[in-house]
């Protein structure tokens, strides 16, 4: 096979791979945004999270891995939409952000 052939097909792997890697991290950090927001008795607004950026990071054990930030919306009253955040590092959560919001009357933070 010529060069040019080999290197196309390895170009063309890498893509679908990468692909399929950013299907399997969006599918955790929906999954992650949905129980957070459960669990903050916030209403998880459009079932989806939107990649917002990606570069390479290292874990804990100092490998490389992609580092996604992911951007959702959810809702607090049922009237407004505010921004969320998920950030994963390969498929594990990094961190999430649902924002700053005002206690609730009855409510105290621990």
């Amino acid at each position: 096979m010529p060069t040019l052939e080999i290197l196309s097909l390895a170009v063309l792997a890498a893509v679908g791979w990468l692909w399929l890697d950013s299907l399997k991290a969006r599918d955790a950090a929906v999954a992650a945004a949905r129980r957070a927001c459960s669990s903050e008795d916030l209403q998880f607004l459009d079932d989806t999270v939107a990649i917002a950026g990606f570069a390479l990071a290292r874990d804990g054990e100092g490998a490389l891995a992609l580092r996604r930030t992911y951007a959702f919306e959810f809702s607090d009253t049922g009237d407004n939409r505010r921004r969320g955040s998920v950030v994963m590092l390969g498929h594990r959560v990094l961190l999430l952000n649902v924002g700053l919001r005002a206690v609730p009357d009855g409510r105290t933070l621990h």
